[in-house]
């Protein structure tokens, strides 16, 4: 694997990807998941792809909706025609927060997004990592959404972080357990 800079320019002449395009999720409902992301979490509608694919000896139909983050990317999600395939390829809903997608948001759009949950009466957490203080939100099919604001001196941590990295990964794997977040309030 190769290793990058501390402005994320790749070194060894590898190069890394641009951006994430897009990540994937089943839904249950499109009309709910938009309702909840464009309405509530406020990602708008990007496009709404309806396709038959001819994949592994199956013929899939199904929609595949995008919701646009502000680099271009998106969080998708298909639903499928055949209710036999929509319970096959759902992976239901994720009972902890291990299993999560997160997303940068500045302080001002974290405290929205709390709002318009709030008056959705939608149950939210909020967390303080030290680097990153983080919002969880559950949606409606039990996809676990994290909105993260970086600390203000993200770029020492991340520093520091980018050093020893190495070495605190291989403490882990000879079995050393002991907290390196010095960076997270204690409670």
């Amino acid at each position: 694997m190769s290793q990058a800079d501390s402005s994320g320019r790749p070194t060894h002449g590898v190069k890394l990807p641009l951006r994430m395009h897009h990540h994937a999720y089943v839904t249950a409902d499109q009309e709910r998941t938009r309702h909840f992301y464009e309405d509530i979490i406020g990602l708008p509608l990007r496009a709404t792809w309806i396709e038959t694919e001819h994949f592994q000896g199956e013929t899939l139909v199904f929609s595949h909706t995008f919701y646009g983050l502000a680099d271009g990317s998106a969080l998708a999600f298909f639903n499928f025609a055949d209710k036999d395939l929509q319970a096959r390829f759902n992976v239901g809903p994720q009972k902890n927060l291990c299993y999560h997608i997160a997303l940068a948001v500045d302080a001002e759009t974290q405290q929205q997004i709390v709002d318009r949950c709030a008056a959705a009466d939608l149950k939210t957490m909020l967390i303080d990592h030290g680097y990153c203080k983080s919002l969880y939100v559950t949606d409606p099919d039990g996809l676990q959404v994290e909105f993260t604001v970086d600390a203000a001196n993200v770029d020492a941590i991340n520093e520091y972080q980018q050093r020893v990295a190495r070495k605190s990964l291989q403490a882990w794997q000879a079995g050393d357990t002991r907290p390196n977040n010095n960076v997270r309030p204690h409670e």
